[in-house]
């Protein structure tokens, strides 16, 4: 360098350096300026606004329809799921050029509810029946408004838009109308029967309940085989099988035994095998500790492939096949009951019934058949010929006895109240005592089996015949085959959705809509006491449906038989019917009073979103009612997300102390955090969360944030004139602008089939690697030291605008506020960011060769890193800056992608060099990568005092000895500009 007299003193040049400057903070401070932000939102009525825009720029509208939740207590994490789903949806529609219609809703009627209001009336000293029916509905509607507000504040925090002052709910008066609008159509097209049949009944809720209200539990339940003795049969008594049938008696196998009272025939399988088998040994009562039920030569009729492990269960030791049984002889015995001999009350003959629900899987072959508490046992009862009335009623609501029956008057299945309710209750013990005493207990034990619980009460069901009112799932125009029509043709995220549902509707049964409940919209309808045939006049309808929207279904259990009847028929010749209808059937509705009719919406919706138990739940109920009524589904498209699990993979309690709340994430980590954890799983499987997923989120939410912020300070000052043709952009942008283009297709096409993930985790990708750590680090000498009028600079500035409106796109609905508090730091004086739309990338920027060139850059570039991280690590230099590489590529393609590339740029070194020759022996090597090789080198020259490149040329100018001259030109003008 040469000398210069009179050097002026070291200067300062940081205020000369183009650093990046923004009010955009580091910390984003979620918690507190969330909901300041919501507050502006719903100040400026944002979601309207939005609608508004897009209906004048007439936009494509798109509808989703919302599953109503529960409006009973605070959200959970599963409700912070769901609903943010949702949001994702309504806000990429709005990002893709859509108007939207979300209308959120609520679902308010059925037990949960009620039993809440039970407890506040006995908290008061009062029990449910010594309440007025009227005052018990009003607690119930009062306690459902209030959690509707809540929940609704709880969800508009999460950062959800929609309709929430003009949301729905199943408890409003023009709802309940509009419901029993819904239910006239079935009554009046002839699909709604009465039917008494066993049905799930609830003793501990006191009501009817459909398949899609039931889940399985591990259950211990008791299991005997009962003898069932022969009296007679149709046979000649001279014949072989009378002298080895009169004294037999036919074994079943049960682990209900509290259903023998109500036993009235025992059915077989023709198909089956089945012999009479003699005991001939027995173990001994002193090596059992009791004596045995069986006896040597009791004779016990069983099927072949079972005969061994009941006579082993019954403590028999050996035994001999004596006959086989052939079906006509079987179908021809008439049995005793096994409690005959106790009361005449059981004095009944019991049939032997074919039937092709019997298997020789498990049992004995033979199935114990109580018609009223088995849909089988029901079927071929009545396929036998046998009359309705013919079954008994032997258990009441309350999940005991009726006083009639024989021997157990009054003793309880299950126990309904106290410490016990949900319990099997004495009515097991007693039966098996009464067997014991006839002497036809043949053996007992217990088994842990899958038994069928209310998924409300979480307490045992039982089958019940009760009369209930039913729609038909088969017959002329089948409901079955229209549903099944109907999910072959909606579209399903996942896809496996379609056989989840499709498997449930193609073996249901009839739809079970009557309830014995208070707090529901009733059945409202009128049956002929003497024909037992529902009325069917739509005069009388519509006084119903007008009275119920001015009153609610309170008018229906309040206003006199006559109001609803008018003068053309005589109340005492009909019957209220005064069931509710089933939940399922209300929210399978909402269809019918949310979208269909509305201007600003249209039917079917275009999407459904639930979680995945919604396939037996609200998809399913929503399709039947839409079917039954429509003729098809009431939308185009299901959607479906797993649950909620800890960390470890465990259902959330809060025995286990496992529970995470939403409310708590929003107050430490702010709700961005909670959408963020949302887009980045795969919501199709069950999601995790925890305290260690949480700060994994926290921290991909930085390195986001961060990339924003840097580049709303880079872009400090920018204006559309400094913006560069495409055609004058370098290399390096035009490579970044082609990454823009493919990443924006990917986004757009995620957004389209809702998988948000695949917009997060690339675009987090693409802001951490190739920006981050490629283009930022790359550009950053010449955005921070070229002169504002550089070509160069002029073209990261335009690079970097447009990656700042892409991102702050791409992320909106995701980062719904950190993307708004962005865009609203640069462009305060601008619409909302929701406003914007996500246009299609230019295709100029498709630039493949580009893409291709920069692959090959980027794979010498890891060489070169690695090679430099070797002499930092063994304290060579300490700054890249400090080396000169000269870089070996026996790759003449990756030699060509460098022309015209500032490679010391691209390395982030002082200087450098790229050439073809052979490298020397020591050069740097990395495996799998021979063709490149790394020859380091110290940078030669002094360091320039701004850059802190070491250049050779460092000096040369006389104005700034310290600086190199390109800094030395970028001070000139700076002070130039800043002279005086």
């Amino acid at each position: 360098m040469p000398e210069f007299e009179n050097a002026p003193a070291a200067r300062d040049y940081r205020e000369t350096v183009f650093l990046p400057e923004t009010e955009f903070p580091m910390r984003a401070g979620l918690p507190k300026a969330e909901p300041e932000m919501l507050k502006k939102w719903d100040e400026a009525d944002l979601y309207h606004g939005v609608r508004k825009a897009r209906q004048a720029a007439g936009s494509p509208l798109f509808v989703l329809h919302d599953g109503p939740p529960y409006a009973n207590g605070n959200i959970h994490i599963g409700h912070a799921l769901n609903k943010i789903l949702k949001d994702f949806v309504v806000r990429s529609k709005f990002l893709t050029g859509h108007d939207v219609d979300y209308v959120p809703g609520w679902d308010c009627h059925g037990l949960p509810i009620e039993w809440k209001i039970e407890e506040e009336f006995r908290a008061k000293g009062r029990k449910k029946d010594e309440v007025p029916a009227a005052e018990f509905r009003k607690a119930c509607r009062e306690y459902a408004a209030k959690w509707i507000e809540s929940q609704r504040d709880e969800f508009k925090r999460l950062g959800v838009l929609g309709e929430w002052q003009n949301r729905y709910a199943t408890m409003d008066f023009t709802t309940e109308a509009k419901v029993t609008s819904e239910f006239h159509k079935f009554l009046m097209s002839g699909q709604l029967y009465r039917g008494s049949k066993p049905v799930m009944w609830s003793p501990v809720e006191r009501t009817a309940l459909a398949d899609a209200e039931i889940e399985y539990h591990p259950h211990v339940s008791p299991t005997i085989w009962v003898r069932f003795p022969i009296q007679t049969g149709d046979w000649a008594e001279a014949t072989e099988a009378f002298d080895n049938l009169k004294d037999a008696s036919v074994v079943i196998w049960t682990t209900t035994p509290w259903t023998i009272p109500a036993n009235r025939a025992v059915s077989f399988n023709p198909k089956v095998a089945y012999f009479v088998y003699e005991v001939t040994a027995v173990k001994s009562e002193e090596e059992l500790g009791f004596a045995p039920w069986v006896k040597a030569g009791d004779k016990l009729v069983l099927a072949e492939k079972l005969a061994e492990g009941v006579l082993q269960a019954a403590n028999a030791t050996a035994w001999k096949q004596v006959i086989d049984v052939p079906p006509d002889v079987l179908g021809g015995l008439k049995l005793s009951h096994p409690l005959a001999t106790l009361d005449s009350g059981y004095g009944f003959d019991v049939p032997m019934l074919a039937g092709d629900h019997v298997t020789d899987d498990a049992g004995t072959g033979f199935v114990h058949t109580a018609p009223g508490h088995g849909a089988d046992d029901y079927l071929v009862w009545l396929k036998s010929g046998r009359s309705l009335d013919s079954i008994p009623d032997t258990v009441d609501p309350d999940g005991a006895y009726y006083s009639h029956v024989p021997l157990f008057a009054g003793m309880k299945v299950l126990e309904t109240e106290g410490k016990k309710a949900g319990k099997f209750g004495e009515a097991n013990g007693a039966v098996m005592t009464k067997l014991i005493e006839t002497g036809n207990l043949l053996a007992r034990g217990r088994v842990e089996h899958s038994y069928p619980h209310s998924w409300r009460s979480k307490a045992p069901v039982i089958f019940r015949n009760t009369p209930q009112w039913f729609i038909r799932m088969d017959g002329d125009e089948s409901l079955r085959d229209k549903a099944m029509a109907a999910i072959a043709a909606t579209a399903f995220y996942p896809d496996q959705g379609r056989n989840r549902i499709g498997g449930m509707v193609e073996t249901r049964p009839d739809w079970l809509i009557s309830r014995q409940r208070n707090w529901g919209t009733p059945l409202a309808m009128f049956v002929d006491k003497k024909t037992g045939e529902p009325l069917k006049d739509e005069a009388v309808n519509e006084r119903i449906i007008k009275m119920i929207a001015d009153g609610g279904a309170d008018a229906w259990f309040t206003r006199p038989d006559a109001d609803f009847l008018g003068n053309g028929y005589n109340p005492d010749d009909y019957e209220k019917v005064t069931d509710i209808l089933d939940v399922w059937f209300d929210s399978g509705c909402t269809h019918a009073f949310t979208i269909e009719g509305r201007a600003d919406s249209h039917w079917p919706a275009d999407l459904y979103l639930e979680g995945s138990d919604q396939h037996r739940g609200w998809f399913q109920s929503s399709l039947l009612e839409s079917c039954g009524t429509r003729g098809r589904a009431p939308y185009n498209a299901v959607l479906t997300h797993g649950f909620v699990l800890d960390e470890q993979g465990e259902k959330m309690s809060k025995s286990k102390g496992n529970v995470v709340a939403p409310q708590d994430i929003a107050k430490e980590s702010g709700v961005e955090i909670l959408r963020l954890w949302v887009a980045f799983a795969d919501y199709s499987e069950d999601l995790r969360i925890g305290k260690q997923i949480i700060q994994t989120t926290v921290d991909a939410y930085r390195k986001l944030r961060n990339t924003v912020r840097y580049l709303l300070g880079a872009l400090n000052g920018y204006s559309e004139a400094e913006a560069v043709d495409y055609a004058d952009l370098p290399s390096l942008e035009r490579y970044i602008l082609n990454e823009v283009y493919s990443l924006d297709a990917k986004v757009r096409a995620a957004y389209e089939v809702y998988d948000f993930a695949a917009v997060v985790r690339p675009v987090a990708d693409f802001c951490i690697q190739t920006l981050s750590a490629l283009y930022f680090d790359i550009r950053k000498d010449s955005l921070y030291c070229d002169a504002p009028s550089s070509l160069k600079r002029r073209a990261c500035r335009t690079a970097m605008n447009i990656l700042f409106e892409r991102i702050t796109l791409w992320l909106a609905p995701i980062m719904t506020f950190t993307m708004e508090e962005a865009w609203s730091s640069r462009s305060p004086n601008d619409k909302a960011n929701l406003f914007r739309v996500l246009e299609a990338a230019p295709d100029v920027w498709h630039n493949v060769a580009e893409g291709d060139r920069w692959a090959k850059i980027e794979t010498v570039l890891s060489v070169v890193t690695a090679a430099l991280e070797d002499k930092r690590r063994d304290k060579v230099i300490g700054s890249a800056l400090e080396a000169a590489p000269r870089v070996y590529l026996a790759d003449g393609a990756a030699f060509e992608a460098f022309e015209d590339i500032d490679a010391a740029e691209v390395f982030r070194t002082s200087q450098a060099s790229v050439t073809t020759d052979s490298p020397p022996a020591h050069a740097f090597t990395l495996e799998g990568l021979p063709m490149i090789a790394v020859e380091f080198a110290l940078a030669e020259g002094q360091k320039c005092q701004r850059s802190w490149r070491i250049l050779p040329e460092v000096g040369t100018d006389s104005r700034y000895p310290d600086l190199s001259l390109r800094d030395a030109e970028a001070v000139a003008l700076w002070d130039q500009t800043h002279a005086g």
